[in-house]
């Protein structure tokens, strides 16, 4: 029942961080799980693949709801988010394909972790200095005369993809200063663009990190467990969240993402700084979601099988 409770937690919290910032929820999520499993003595590098993978299927449905609000405000930017989608789809399936690398793969995931919460921490940064400084990114915006080079697109959408295949995230964490910067496009907008982007992305980053888990001795049916089990109270957050963004003042939005940066960052960082480095890798390793029939079960299965067969129906 606390098992349930937490997931429940972490998925609620995620959908309104998410829907409210733009940021596809699994910032909080692949965190939010490393530092509950971490507690529960169940957390090993391995495992972070199994974290990102669920988290990647909750960003699709994290992002749904919140695109639904964005629009019903008319902040959705069909001209953008049209192109930085294909920028983004190129992204997440090289980010994904480097995390199934011998440098990340199995235990070595622990550097996956490690990885988030620098990059966190590096967001948090760039909004402090965006919340002290008075320079307006957005001063030239113009929304009935937009032009904006395709290069500027692309340089947004092609690392929030590849940030998001890596870390398991929905990449808004970077989509959404990177258009304040780049594109010089305001707040709301950005976070609207992000969501809307991370619902499309998200789908082919998750199929393709989930079909790829056996890599890492893991089935593909506890991540879809995991999933099912943290979708439904992120639905209703992202719901939520999307809704708060057009309410709440811009200033107070900053403040928030920079707290919850900074405080995910330090826990996820103190979760994986103390693990066991020295363990077995994915060839040697059991763990109890460890994937049969793996080459050696399946030979000698088949020799087992064949013996019995001799000794039930021997030759003449």
């Amino acid at each position: 029942m606390l098992e349930l409770a937490a997931q429940a937690g972490i998925g609620l919290l995620a959908g309104l961080l998410g829907g409210l910032l733009g940021v596809g929820g699994s910032t909080i999520i692949v965190p939010g799980l490393i530092i509950y499993l971490s507690q529960t003595s169940s957390y090993s590098g391995s495992q972070q693949h199994l974290v990102q993978s669920a988290a990647m299927i909750c960003n699709v449905f994290i992002a749904a709801p919140a695109v639904v609000a964005h629009r019903q405000a008319g902040a959705v930017m069909k001209s953008v988010v049209c192109r930085l989608i294909p920028a983004a789809l190129v992204g997440i399936i090289l980010g994904v394909a480097l995390t199934n690398s011998r440098w990340f793969a199995c235990e070595n995931g622990r550097y996956l972790a490690l990885t988030l919460a620098g990059f966190l921490i590096y967001v948090a940064g760039y909004n402090v200095w965006r919340l002290v400084s008075k320079t307006s990114l957005t001063e030239r915006f113009d929304p009935d005369n937009i032009r904006m080079p395709g290069w500027k697109i692309i340089a947004v959408g092609l690392p929030m993809g590849f940030v998001a295949g890596l870390l398991g995230i929905g990449g808004g964490s970077l989509c959404v200063p990177a258009q304040q910067f780049l594109l010089r496009l305001p707040l709301r907008r950005a976070i609207a663009n992000s969501a809307a982007t991370i619902m499309c992305v998200a789908v082919i980053g998750a199929v393709y990190k989930n079909l790829t888990l056996t890599e890492h001795n893991i089935s593909v049916v506890y991540s879809l467990r995991l999933a099912t089990m943290l979708i439904p109270t992120a639905i209703l957050g992202s719901f939520m969240g999307g809704r708060l963004t057009h309410i709440l003042p811009s200033r107070v939005l900053r403040v928030v993402f920079i707290v919850f940066l900074i405080v995910v960052a330090y826990l996820t960082y103190t979760a994986n700084a103390t693990l066991d480095s020295s363990r077995p890798d994915c060839k040697d390793q059991i763990t109890p979601h460890k994937v049969e029939p793996l080459p050696a079960v399946a030979t000698e299965r088949k020799n087992y099988l064949a013996h019995e067969a001799t000794m039930l129906h021997p030759r003449p």
